[in-house]
């Protein structure tokens, strides 16, 4: 019944007072307060593909050459066997790319703030891959940003997302016991953008960025790292670095969207060779 009566009531709302989506101009055909269609929200697909076991770059893997199920050990990049990272895996919802760009950007740079929830929601969905894996207990750390940038913008985004993701997932997973500690890390000096930056260039721009005021706070604690985005993994390995740093026991992170390369190469693991992957695969 409260459907039912509701939708007279979006009716008129949305007559008396017009609005349209901020990605798609659509209008909006229900009353609320995310400036987002039903339409747009449903553009958030949970990736797919083979993805590395400890980071969660596409693989690629399209084939096998024979039918025997794929080794765990196969299912890891290049990067992450050269160079370990210092957190046990990290998982993302979606792909940064399309709708999901768009509302990142809207809530990171446009203060789009009231669509938080909604990503965060998505984000709890991304928490939800690390169940009978991570520990039930974990202390929640969303990546700070430097307290001038946060001042500039008023808010921290993830932190949005990591609230409204721990809401959700109170009702979804109750036996996790999940504790928000907001500020157990801080970004002690201000970093360049990390645009357009290589991989060793993100790396170096953000060593020795962050740190942990009081180790007591996470000394042998399970901690779960929170973040917008995973591109390179240069934030998320010098985050993890600190809270190792000071006597972490473990690490793991999960993060609304994950960047995947231009590209990504097919990979038949009886070979070990890459072969180029074909033009048409886009910008994943």
């Amino acid at each position: 019944m409260v459907r039912v009566l509701r939708s007279p009531m979006d009716a008129v709302c949305c007559a008396l007072f017009p609005a349209s989506c901020c990605l798609c101009s659509n209008p909006l055909l229900r009353l609320t307060l995310s400036p987002v269609c039903e339409t747009c929200w449903n553009q958030l697909p949970a990736q797919g593909g083979t993805l590395c076991r400890v980071c969660g770059e596409d693989l690629g893997i399209a084939t096998y050459s024979t039918g025997s199920p794929r080794p765990e050990e196969d299912c890891v990049c290049r990067v992450c066997r050269m160079a370990p990272p210092p957190f046990r895996r990290a998982v993302a919802h979606g792909v940064y790319e399309g709708t999901m760009r768009g509302l990142v950007h809207a809530l990171k740079y446009e203060g789009t703030t009231p669509i938080a929830g909604g990503l965060g929601q998505r984000l709890a969905l991304a928490i939800a891959m690390l169940a009978g894996e991570a520990p039930a207990e974990m202390l929640v750390v969303p990546v700070p940003l430097h307290r001038a940038k946060q001042h500039s913008r008023g808010y921290n985004q993830v932190e949005l997302m990591t609230r409204a993701a721990l809401k959700s997932l109170r009702h979804s997973h109750p036996e996790w016991r999940l504790a928000l500690a907001s500020g157990a890390l801080t970004r002690c000096r201000a970093t360049e953008s990390q645009f357009g930056l290589t991989i060793r260039e993100r790396r170096q721009n953000l060593s020795g960025a962050f740190s942990v005021p009081d180790a007591g706070r996470v000394r042998g604690r399970d901690v779960l790292l929170v973040d917008d985005i995973y591109t390179s993994g240069a934030t998320a390995r010098a985050c993890s670095k600190a809270l190792m740093k000071a006597g972490a026991r473990s690490v793991w992170v999960a993060t609304l969207a994950r960047a995947q390369r231009e590209g990504v190469a097919f990979w038949d693991p009886n070979f070990g060779k890459t072969a180029g992957a074909p033009a048409s695969m886009g910008s994943r």
